[in-house]
């Protein structure tokens, strides 16, 4: 050592190390570097965490005497813990120094190189200086090396595993082995080295397997696992070993057969492990690389889909792993999108589809017109789409299905993976809606799929699902057109798909239930008993191999009833017709199967039944109507629920076939509980929203608040008309469906109260009969079995009055000839007589209603002008009923016969339950107040100026009573927002404007204002409990939807729903150059005796118009005399 030196320290600022080498190619928990004074005594810096780019900050500051330490020597060295080091780690860089070589570098950081490893070139960074005089400073603290047997022995196996990386000679491996074992054996359970010694040992023989020098696999991940026991969350080298267990476990995955639990393991691990990682680590970036997160997504996504619960949970672990941005995240996104839909197919949960539904659209969503990827996406989001129009039946999946396959077929052409699925795919799809429509869909559906069976052949994998839907389409095309050669050749389809299929494939079972149909279908030609026994066979056969639950269990209850009913139409066995209802039963009650599916299998059950006199024909129609009830309920919109109302074929007609039925087995109560159940569903789920719960509050406050506050959440919901975006429009649905969920469960537990046990459930017929409190009700009911009354009294069983001349084909004539009858009167002049309409109202006298009052007048006494109210049903609602007349002079010469409206004071209701809510909201009055609110000269549209409009406004103001607080608006301020107003703040309104029906969508039926109309839609927004009266001066107020009468959808509906419990409305157009003498008469009559202290009173509504009609008979023609009616009470 030079003079200078001697007796002096030297201050030596360790920086960083640079480009660490790692020769046995493991990964790291930490390095630290020492500085060795001789072979007893060194200098060790804390250990360190490696950073992704292989390098380390060290920061460490040591002063070192000169004297004791006469040259550097330094060794960086990784350690595999962070916690306890077992041993002292891997020597990765080491290099020997004279101080005077370090001072010479000068007081600026330096960098030392250290021997290259392969291509890398570690150094480190130092800084040196020169301290005086020594004895002031402190010298860096010396360690002793004091090695142990465990010490000595694991770094000997570290020096021949690194050996064994480089030269592959198994030799040093076997003798790292053998070292790493002999350290275990002396570290048992309980010692605190234990768990780096499992791993050491581990991790040598896992290079071996690696390296196919080791075939152990299985004690390997024993060792991993033991050592990752020792290190639960929160100890330092837990990550660690979660790494190494994982490695172990993709490379198990990878070398045996691609085996599906490791990989799941591997991934489970991968996403515990990266919160784990700081950014910036080593260990991050081996896990954020291609043999990290990116392989075991890639992995996963080679992997067949697997529907099971765990299978599910590793599509959302994958999906996690890939932030948004990913290159992988569309493709994790399809994949579990797929793996929900399968394990929808094999379970039916909605959530499931919901879910796959919404990730499909985020996986197209995220790729652009160019991405490879597209037209898989979309071909596998149109067929989810499909699944949920199957489940569902919504139109709408249907056809943005159709459209997607057809985006999806440019970007897939013949030779790319995909194409003859997509045919397929499409064909299905056209085939769903030639069904819906019975247009020509039918035959290209054929021709796509010749042309997928064709791409596909034999030996294709999926050569059996197209075969499949070949057959299904000719089948459906046989059952259309009845085109023989389709259902032979479907037959031997189905047969070539069945031997493609092994015992435990789904393909199996649905061929076998589409060959039953088939067969059954052949059956009812030629009648050979072979073919109708081999369908029920095929159907028993799949029932067998399926779970109870499994949704394709409906199809063989189908299948089997199909059969029955063929073999018992040829045969006429009894015992038939009960196997084939029991399947009906079961397949329409099948809880995995969707509503339409169902409903479908419900009706038919309802037209056999009827068909062939069974006695479950009432069982059917309940079935039918509660189905139809769960359905439209879990719609998420109002205009929606109509569309699923409308949907199904010969559904219309239920309500009154159900009535019929009850009525020909001599049950009138049931008649009047199952129509009630059945008709003004739209209004029945409505109405529940808005139930009221002063009853329940005092039984459970906390019960009543919840309900009502999922009730709102609800009614909320319920006014979305849709949206344009359909992933939108999805979530809505999604969460109107939960919100539906919720509220069912709290009703469930509101029902398990005493007192509460029939809450919000279809009224018996004692609750309904609070409709006749002030007058009997009668029920007409027009079904294509019967025509006949229902009176309901206030006490009492219901009266029943045939109607025998009357037929439903007559009740449509009769609709048909008023509705020219009324067009014609329209353009004659008002004196001249109306022979058409007066022909037409006494067949409706003398067919329909003189009946009816015979029973009244005679057997039930019914004093001279008592009120009565009219619920007509199906055709009936047509038909102006109210204004039936004789038309015809007494036999004795004394005068003119009664009509109803002499004898009676009429009234109509929707439906009974309607009456009732009215009645029970008017327990509560407040002080009138009345407004008018006229708009005669709309600036949108093409309506005419109703020049009559001022004139009217001005007579109302002076009829009604000063007390009233009288209000009107018109012209400039009678707007759409300023009539909703006035509609909530009074509680008696006259509304004097154009009003407009709409025969496509009823919902937007409106009254027309200065700017925009108020429609349907915004009158059932609001809720005016405390309303009573509004009288509707417009056309077609009153007048209900072709579509589906007994929904009763119409403006003066939507009045009643509202809120006002008495409403006149218009059947028909109205002139309003006469009007105003109906509306002079009625409020004379409405408001006398008010001024003399009598109060303004809504229930006299009905007679004030009774009595306005008789007055104006000289002045008013017969048809705008007849098209006021009153609703309500």
């Amino acid at each position: 050592m030079p003079s200078s030196l001697q007796g002096q320290c030297i201050r030596l600022e360790l920086i960083r190390v640079n480009d660490l080498a790692l020769p046995s190619e493991r990964i790291p928990a930490g390095f630290y570097v020492t500085i060795n004074v001789n072979s007893k005594r060194r200098w060790k810096s804390p250990v360190r965490v490696v950073s992704s780019d292989k390098s380390g900050v060290l920061g460490d500051i040591v002063i070192l005497s000169s004297r004791e330490v006469p040259g550097l020597s330094v060794e960086i060295r990784v350690s595999y813990e962070l916690d306890r080091m077992l041993g002292n780690g891997e020597v990765v860089g080491k290099f020997e120094t004279s101080w005077d070589e370090l001072l010479n570098r000068g007081d600026e950081p330096f960098d030392i190189s250290l021997p290259p490893v392969g291509d890398i070139h570690p150094s480190l960074t130092l800084k040196t200086a020169v301290l005086h005089p020594c004895d002031n400073h402190d010298s860096a603290p010396l360690d002793s090396i004091d090695e142990c047997d465990i010490a000595r022995e694991t770094d000997a196996g570290h020096e021949q595993f690194a050996t064994y990386v480089t030269s592959k000679m198994v030799s040093h491996l076997n003798d790292a082995v053998e070292h790493f074992q002999l350290v275990l054996d002396q570290c048992p359970v309980g010692h605190p080295d234990r768990a780096g010694a499992l791993t050491n040992l581990a991790w040598a023989r896992l290079e071996g397997y690696i390296q196919n020098d080791n075939q152990d696999i299985g004690s390997i991940t024993s060792l991993f696992r033991e050592a990752l026991a020792l290190r639960p969350q929160g100890h330092p080298d837990h990550p660690l070993s979660i790494y190494h267990l994982g490695k172990a476990l993709a490379w198990r995955y990878s070398k045996e057969n691609f085996t599906a639990v490791y990989i799941y393991e591997s991934v489970q691990l991968t996403c515990k492990l990266l919160p784990l990682c700081p950014e910036g680590t080593y260990l991050h970036g081996i896990m954020v690389g291609a043999n990290g997160v990116d392989y075991v997504i890639r992995a996963c996504s080679s992997l067949p889909i697997d529907v099971s619960d765990e299978g599910i949970h590793i599509r959302r672990v994958v999906l996690e792993l890939c932030p948004l941005g990913n290159e992988h995240y569309p493709k994790a996104l399809d994949t579990l999108a797929r793996a929900l839909r399968s394990r929808f197919e094999q379970r039916g949960s909605i959530d499931d589809l919901d879910e796959c539904i919404q990730r499909a659209r985020e996986a197209v969503s995220l790729c652009s017109e160019e991405h490879s990827e597209r037209g898989i996406y979309l071909n596998n989001l149109a067929t989810s789409l499909c699944s949920c129009f199957n489940h569902q039946g919504k139109y709408d999946d249907l056809n943005e299905a159709i459209s997607l396959f057809e985006e999806a077929l440019p970007l897939c052409l013949v030779g790319h993976q995909i194409h003859d699925f997509l045919l397929d795919n499409l064909g299905a799809a056209l085939v769903a809606r030639f069904k819906q429509r019975n247009d020509d869909d039918i035959n290209r559906a054929i021709s796509l799929h010749r042309e997928a069976l064709m791409l596909s052949p034999p030996g294709v994998p999926h050569r059996g699902y197209v075969l499949n839907n070949l057959a299904s389409t000719l089948a459906t095309r046989y059952d259309e057109l009845d085109v023989s050669e389709d259902l032979y050749e479907a037959i031997d389809l189905y047969r070539d798909c069945l031997r493609l299929t092994q015992l435990d494939d789904l393909l199996r079972y649905i061929a076998l239930i589409n060959l039953s149909f088939a067969l059954s279908f052949r059956f009812t030609q030629t009648l050979k008993d072979e073919d109708v026994e081999e369908a029920i066979r095929l159907c028993q056969e799949s029932l067998e191999a399926l779970p109870s639950l499994h949704p394709n269990r409906c199809p063989s209850y189908e299948g089997l009833q199909g059969a029955y009913l063929s073999r018992y139409r040829a045969q006429r066995k009894s015992a038939d017709l009960s196997l084939a209802t029991e399947n009906f039963r079961l397949a329409s009650r099948h809880p995995t199967q969707g509503f339409p599916e169902r409903i479908s299998e419900a009706i038919a059950w309802v037209r056999k039944s009827e068909l062939y006199q069974h006695e479950s024909a009432l069982e059917a129609y309940q079935t039918c109507l509660d189905l139809f009830d769960n359905h439209v309920m879990m719609r998420s919109s109002i205009v929606s629920r109509r569309e699923a109302a409308t949907a199904f074929h010969g559904a219309q007609s239920l309500p009154v076939d159900a009535a019929s039925c009850a009525i020909r087995r001599d049950d009138l109560r049931q008649a009047v509980e199952l129509l009630e159940h059945g008709r003004g569903q739209q209004w029945s789920l409505a109405s529940r929203l808005r139930t009221p719960l002063e009853d329940l509050m005092s039984a459970s406050p906390e019960l009543a608040n919840k309900l009502w506050e999922i009730s709102k959440l609800l009614s909320d919901a319920q006014r979305s008309v849709g949206s344009v975006d359909r992933a939108a429009a999805d979530r809505a649905a999604i969460q109107y469906r939960k919100l539906q969920e919720q509220w069912g469960a709290v009703v469930a537990v509101i029902r398990a109260l005493q007192g509460f046990s029939r809450f919000l459930l279809p009224p018996s017929y004692e609750d309904l009969q609070a409709a006749a409190r002030h007058g009997p009700v009668i029920i007409l009911i027009g079904s294509q079995y019967s025509c006949s009354a229902v009176i309901v009294m206030a006490s009492g069983e219901p009266h029943h009055v045939p109607l025998p001349s009357v037929t439903l084909t007559d009740l449509k004539n009769l609709k048909d000839r008023f509705a020219r009858a009324i067009r014609h009167a329209s353009s004659m002049g008002p004196k001249v007589p109306r022979n058409d309409l007066i022909v037409l109202l006494r067949a409706v006298w003398d067919e329909i209603m003189l009946p009816i009052v015979n029973v009244l007048q005679h057997d039930l006494k019914l004093k001279c002008l008592s009120r009565i109210w009219l619920c007509p049903t199906g055709a009936f609602t047509s038909i102006p009923l109210h204004a039936a007349h004789p038309f015809r002079t007494k036999e004795d010469r004394s005068g003119k016969e009664a009509c109803l409206e002499d004898l009676y004071i009429c009234s109509y209701t929707p439906t009974l339950s309607a009456l009732v809510r009215s009645r029970q909201m008017m327990k509560t009055r407040v002080p009138p107040s009345f407004v008018a609110i006229g708009q005669g000269q709309p600036s949108t549209g093409n309506s005419k100026e109703l020049l009559a409009i001022d004139s009217e406004l001005e007579l109302v103001q002076k009829l009604v009573p000063v007390a009233a607080n009288r209000a009107s608006i018109s012209g400039d301020a009678a707007t759409r927002a300023g009539a909703l107003r006035a509609l909530q703040e009074n509680n008696w309104v006259h509304l004097a404007c154009h009003g407009k029906q709409d025969h496509i969508q009823p919902y937007n039926s409106h009254f027309v204002m200065r700017d925009e109309p108020i429609t349907l839609l915004d009158i059932m927004e609001k809720d005016i409990p405390h309303a009573e009266f509004a009288f509707l001066s417009a056309c077609h107020t009153a007048a209900g939807d072709e579509e589906t009468p007994d929904e009763v959808i119409h403006l003066a509906a939507g009045l009643q729903f509202s809120g006002f419990k008495s409403v006149i409305g218009t059947l028909w157009e109205v002139d309003d150059a006469v009007a105003k003498h109906v509306v002079e008469a009625f409020y004379e009559n409405m408001f006398e005796n008010v001024e003399d202290g009598g109060v303004m009173d809504c229930t006299k509504a009905a007679w004030a118009l009774n009595r306005a009609t008789h007055a104006v008979k000289t002045k008013v023609p017969l048809e705008q005399r007849m098209v006021f009616i009153h609703i309500g009470v």
